[in-house]
């Protein structure tokens, strides 16, 4: 079973950063794809950015590119999320997401089987 753990959330300006960190136990994070997304109120959960298992292939929604960066630490078991340039709209419950290796990093959230309990990010202008 594989457990995910988010930190990082809080309260920032507008223009601000912060970094999300997944700790992932259970199994080992390298033979996982893994994925943020977020899920602002009355809406959707959406698809923020991806990491292949190996770190090599990224994969970013339009709103963020440039803004964010996924990273992840196979010998910490740990994933990020770089966010800078941060914007009221980025306001959310950001999610880590894990799914077993696939040929592209996927988008939806079907294709995903393990999933954090969220951290709150909140952006104020």
């Amino acid at each position: 079973q594989v457990q995910l753990v988010e930190s990082g959330g809080g309260l920032v300006q507008a223009g601000g950063s912060l970094r999300l960190s997944c700790a992932v136990s259970g199994r080992t994070l390298s033979t996982y794809d893994m994925a943020w997304f977020r899920q602002a109120p009355g809406k959707e959960r959406e698809f923020v950015a991806g990491s292949s298992w190996s770190g090599r292939s990224t994969n970013y929604a339009r709103s963020v590119k440039g803004r964010f960066t996924i990273s992840r630490d196979n010998a910490k078991n740990t994933v990020y999320l770089q966010m800078n340039s941060l914007r009221p709209e980025d306001t959310a419950v950001y999610y880590c997401a894990a799914t077993g290796a696939k040929t592209i990093v996927v988008v939806t959230t079907q294709r995903y089987d393990y999933w954090g309990q969220g951290t709150q990010v909140t952006v104020s202008s």
